[in-house]
């Protein structure tokens, strides 16, 4: 009994502190939004069920003025219609009554602009992305040597050497060859620009979309507070292959991007692949745990 508490006590902590091979995407039949990494996509989140409040009941009572109209002014109840053209009463209802509405909605949205649209002065990271036909490019502004990448879909004759076989964590027209790692908790600037045409940054999970323009440079950012990888899109058309240039950015603790880093110096690949060997082996350290605990 005892080794079995002990057991699950440790598939409980691997679970606490280990780091996750969680995937944020679209999932068949979604309905709502993607579960909130940022704080900012929780806000998003808040925002679009405060809404929702006022949606509802303004179609139902809509939908129920129409029914009363249908009804009550047919040809058949009511053969002399009346020719009265001014309510005062009404016009004034109708008037302020949206208007007040309109200030409900105005302020928190606002303050949720604002919010999204202003960075914090001193943020840990800053990373430009480059929309290119049809990939993102990144840019790591660190030091006097920036690391800097391509990331492209991941085809799928590429799965294998890659290790990017599990079709759950990597989805098909989602995954990349080469995401974005980031440390979790930290502020990270988003620097945004395209090389040719229009693009757009779109990442649901951490409410960030904006527009990548050629000759301008869009600023925005994020602060990850769960490790996991998560997936995004170009949304804006730009071109045939508008559709096959996602977005990929992988959030890791502090000592496993700090270790990335040191070896994406030298051997970007090499750095991918042991950054996902040691994902792969803290959750197979939990998946031992749990099944002795069984």
């Amino acid at each position: 009994m005892k080794n079995k508490a002990y057991a699950v006590l440790a598939a409980l902590a691997c679970l606490l502190f280990a780091s996750s091979a969680f995937a944020d995407k679209p999932v068949d039949w979604q309905t709502s939004l993607q579960p909130a990494a940022t704080g900012i996509m929780e806000n998003i989140a808040w925002f679009e069920q405060y809404t929702l409040w006022f949606i509802v009941p303004i179609t139902l009572l809509v939908l129920l003025l129409l029914i009363v109209v249908v009804v009550k002014f047919r040809e058949g109840a009511n053969p002399v219609p009346s020719r009265t053209s001014h309510n005062t009463l009404i016009e004034v209802i109708w008037t302020v009554g949206p208007v007040i509405i309109l200030l409900f909605l105005a302020v928190p949205s606002f303050q949720l602009l604002t919010a999204q649209l202003t960075p914090p002065e001193n943020p840990d990271l800053t990373v430009k992305a480059t929309g290119n036909q049809w990939y993102w490019s990144y840019e790591y502004e660190i030091g006097e040597n920036p690391l800097s990448f391509d990331s492209l879909l991941l085809k799928e004759e590429d799965r294998a050497s890659l290790g990017k076989e599990d079709k759950g964590a990597y989805p098909r027209l989602l995954a990349v060859d080469n995401e974005v790692v980031v440390p979790v908790g930290k502020t990270v600037r988003l620097l945004v620009t395209a090389a040719d045409v229009i693009h757009a940054f779109a990442m649901p999970a951490f409410g960030v979309k904006i527009d990548a323009v050629p000759g301008r440079l869009n600023e925005t950012w994020f602060k990850a507070d769960r490790e996991g990888l998560y997936y995004g899109q170009c949304s804006e058309l730009c071109g045939k292959d508008h559709a096959y240039m996602p977005i990929a950015v992988r959030v890791v603790s502090q000592e496993k991007y700090d270790a990335w880093l040191a070896a994406a110096a030298t051997n970007l690949g090499e750095a991918n692949r042991a950054l996902m060997a040691s994902i792969d082996g803290a959750a197979k350290t939990v998946d031992v745990a749990a099944n002795a605990a069984q």
